[in-house]
């Protein structure tokens, strides 16, 4: 490993106070799997290090309750084995865990939880009162209720949506993988990539065809959705072989393993990761390339002379996505006005919106400290 991916991978440690770590099914039907998590995270814990884990497996220990070898397809009967798997698998994570003289605790969620700004703030209060009180959390995506409108998509989506709530600036996914791998011309897996910088559509490539639906979801494309969330909210994401007992231990300390995903930006703001990452859009804003391009390279409020046309009903406050000429959203922001009043003022300069509205009113559509460019 070069110089320059060693001190990437010490930065990504550097102040290091919070860590979300996500394992896999595949990791948690073996019996010995999770008293080694568990010492491995310890491990975390003994640096001063608040740690979540997100754990898959609620599906996959039921199958194995129930000695069912094939993931079934009718949604109840998921639902079912997740509701049995849950329940072994934490009284298996409490033993784990007071064992090192600490209690674990169980988060159970859906992405309306995390939609919602109420809900969204009592997740995070639950979750500092956790690790003020030295208990681990334990989150595990809400299965026995969740249907597709309810669904993050799989764990390694919620552990990247955890991880940007609690402003942790490392993410680690254990996977049964050594990493993310280049792919040779014969399609086989080749040399693991160590670090990074960017996503792009050769990467995407690269993880493309992993997933394996026996008893879990997902595979490492989910993995680089994931490493994208976190990496644009600022924090790093590291993808390591968790079948390797001392990964976390490599993992605090430096080691090349896995791949770690650099950040390219700063860090993002609480509030503007909500309006990101979680809060749910009520409309659209269609704006010209002028106001496309004040946005996104200039740093910009959005005018109403820039917007050309509205789309959907929605109150003062609601978040709203904006869109370029080419039809890509290129932002999302809170309104400053009604989809009616939006609907008057479009196309107009500031000037002239207290005339056309009758009353004093903001100059923005959306203002600049609400807006945040996608990327």
């Amino acid at each position: 490993m070069n110089k320059e991916k060693c001190m990437q991978r010490h930065q990504a440690l550097e102040g290091c106070t919070k860590i979300v770590v996500k394992a896999g099914t595949r990791l948690l039907t073996d019996p010995e799997s999770v008293p080694q998590l568990i010492t491995g995270i310890q491990a975390l814990r003994e640096q001063g290090m608040k740690v979540l884990l997100v754990s898959s497996g609620a599906v996959g220990n039921g199958m194995k309750q129930l000695k069912i070898t094939k993931r079934p397809r009718k949604l109840a009967d998921v639902q079912a084995l997740a509701a049995v798997g849950q329940a072994h698998l934490m009284a298996r994570y409490d033993e784990a865990c007071r064992k090192f003289g600490f209690r674990s605790a169980q988060l159970l969620l859906t992405a309306e939880d995390l939609r919602s700004r109420e809900r969204y703030l009592n997740i995070m209060n639950c979750i500092d009162s956790l690790w003020e009180s030295n208990i681990l959390p334990v989150i595990n995506e809400n299965d026995s209720v969740s249907v597709s409108a309810l669904k993050f998509g799989d764990n390694d989506i919620l552990a990247a949506m955890i991880a940007t709530m609690t402003r942790s600036r490392l993410t680690v996914i254990l996977t049964t993988e050594s990493g993310l791998r280049e792919r040779n011309p014969d399609g086989t897996l080749g040399a693991r990539i160590p670090v990074v910088n960017k996503i792009n559509s050769e990467l995407k490539g690269f993880a493309e065809g992993s997933d394996n639906s026996e008893f879990s979801i997902g595979g490492m494309i989910s993995k680089l959705r994931a490493a994208e969330m976190v990496n644009a909210a600022g924090e790093y994401c590291w993808v390591a072989d968790g079948r390797n007992p001392n990964a976390l231990n490599e993992i605090i300390v430096g080691e090349d393993i896995g791949t770690l995903f650099v950040p390219r930006q700063k860090t993002m703001e609480s509030r503007k990761r909500f309006i990101r990452f979680f809060a749910r859009c009520s409309g659209r804003l269609y704006v010209d390339n002028g106001a496309a391009k004040a946005i996104t390279m200039n740093g910009k409020s959005l005018l109403p002379s820039g917007v050309t046309s509205v789309e959907g009903k929605f109150k003062r406050g609601a978040t709203l996505e904006v869109v370029d000429p080419a039809g890509v959203v290129i932002a999302r922001g809170l309104s400053n006005f009604d989809s009616i009043d939006c609907q008057a003022i479009i196309g107009h300069k500031c000037l002239e919106i207290t005339e056309i509205l009758k009353r004093d009113a903001d100059d923005e559509i959306i203002h600049r400290d609400n807006l945040v460019v996608a990327f």
